[in-house]
C-alpha cells in the first residue's frame, strides 16, 4: 500500500517562508518525485521535480524561491518556499512514480504521467 502524506502547510504572512514535507509510508522506492499546486479556480500545475540522481527541474515561476529536496533514508520529499506572496496560495500536492523522471519538463507539465499522489496540504498567504 502506497501512501504519500504531505504536511507543513498553513497560514503564512506575505514574505514569509515554509517548508512542506511529503513522507512515503509505503514499501516501494520511487525514482521520480515532484510537487504540484492548485490555486482556487485554476488547473493543477507543476512546481518542481527531482530525479533519483538528485537532478531537479523547476517551473519558471518557481525558479529562485522554491527548492525541492529529498531525504532518501527518511523517504521524505521537501519543498522550501521563500518570499511567499498571495499568488502562492494553493493546495500543494506531492507526486511520485516508480520510473525515472526521464524528460523532467514533460513530467512537470503532465499530471497523468504520475502514478501516485498525496492528498495535498493547504498553503494560505495573507
Amino acid at each position: 500500500h502506497v501512501q504519500l502524506v504531505e504536511s507543513g502547510g498553513g497560514s503564512v504572512r506575505p514574505d514569509g517562508s515554509l517548508r512542506l514535507s511529503c513522507r512515503d509510508s509505503g514499501s516501494r522506492s520511487f525514482n521520480c518525485r515532484g510537487w504540484f499546486r492548485q490555486a482556487p479556480g485554476k488547473e493543477r500545475e507543476g512546481v518542481a521535480v527531482i530525479d533519483l540522481d538528485g537532478s531537479t527541474e523547476y517551473s519558471e515561476f518557481a525558479k529562485g524561491r522554491f527548492t525541492i529536496s529529498k531525504d532518501i533514508a527518511a523517504k521524505t520529499l521537501y519543498l522550501e518556499i521563500s518570499s511567499l506572496t498571495a499568488e502562492d496560495t494553493a493546495i500543494y500536492y506531492c507526486a511520485a512514480d516508480l520510473r525515472w523522471c526521464g524528460d523532467k519538463s514533460y513530467a512537470l507539465a503532465t499530471r497523468r504521467w504520475w502514478g501516485f499522489w498525496g492528498q495535498g496540504t493547504q498553503v494560505t498567504v495573507s
